[in-house]
């Protein structure tokens, strides 16, 4: 597994009974997590310092229940990366603090390759589209949410990275690929965080389990003769990380990579490691 031990504006205090206890900046929430079944090591219900509690609904979805005075967005950082936190629907804060690891890697990779291109797909509130423009890549940040996609305007604002580093696409990812196919366009790296279920801007219906294969083949049509990486991140519980390499390794074949896949976490407080999904990282040879 891997993890990073370099944050200090997020941290987990305390894990179990299905979920977690977390601070973001000075902001204690606690929020449901499936992976946390072992007993709590706090007892939650007289925690004295929580802003925010999210209730999962038995019928589905849930709301945050406000325990103090809490602001709706306020701002923290990862060494010199800073992003915007604003709880949201469905538990989310607008950030998945456990892929600073991958930060870290592709930043590394994309310092040594000026104004490589990278094309980051499902790119949410962009954590990974600021991590590579950061490194002096430009970037291709495609999202079917318009909502998500201006908070990463935002993000990439904050951290004062040149508007032309980053170029923002509203659209269902699948339709986006095969288009920059037909454009003959090219990409030194790919990063995509594809969710188990979704809708495209125009409604389009997106099931990793049917369509990720078809997406990684289109996308290695995209790769420049040079490429530098593939990242494919997964949250999917019941799709295991072997599946995913089994996949990138059916479409990359003749050419010439390494390819690792392991799982990523967060430490915690209680000297525990919770996973939070899994990712595959090509590199090519």
């Amino acid at each position: 597994m891997k993890y990073t031990s370099d944050w200090r504006d997020f941290e987990i205090i305390a894990t179990g009974d299905g979920e977690k206890l977390e601070r973001w900046g000075n902001i204690i929430l606690l929020r449901p997590d499936p992976q946390a079944i072992w007993k709590a090591s706090v007892d939650y219900t007289n925690y004295p310092k929580i802003s925010g509690h999210y209730h999962r609904s038995a019928t589905g979805g849930g709301a945050w229940e406000w325990l103090k005075p809490t602001p709706e967005e306020w701002t923290i950082k990862y060494k010199n990366l800073k992003f915007i936190i604003s709880p949201m629907n469905f538990k989310h804060t607008g950030l998945f603090p456990e892929q600073a690891v991958n930060w870290d890697m592709v930043m590394e990779v994309l310092s040594k390759r000026p104004n490589a291109k990278v094309l980051n797909l499902f790119a949410y509130t962009g954590g990974a589209t600021v991590a590579c423009a950061k490194a002096g890549a430009t970037v291709t940040h495609v999202d079917a949410s318009r909502g998500m996609t201006d908070v990463a305007k935002r993000n990439v604002a904050l951290n004062q990275i040149p508007y032309e580093s980053v170029r923002y696409i509203v659209d269902d990812c699948q339709k986006f690929v095969a288009r920059e196919i037909r454009r003959g366009r090219k990409y030194d790296a790919i990063i995509m965080d594809p969710p188990n279920f979704g809708r495209g801007a125009n409604g389009e219906i997106w099931k990793l389990t049917d369509n990720l294969d078809d997406l990684i083949a289109n996308c290695v049509r995209l790769l420049s003769d040079n490429p530098l990486f593939i990242l494919v991140n997964n949250y999917t519980a019941s799709v295991q990380p072997a599946v995913i390499e089994n996949v990138l390794r059916k479409n990359l074949q003749g050419l010439h990579y390494q390819i690792q896949t392991y799982e990523i976490g967060l430490p915690t407080a209680e000297n525990l490691v919770l996973p939070c999904g899994g990712a595959s990282y090509v590199s090519f040879l």
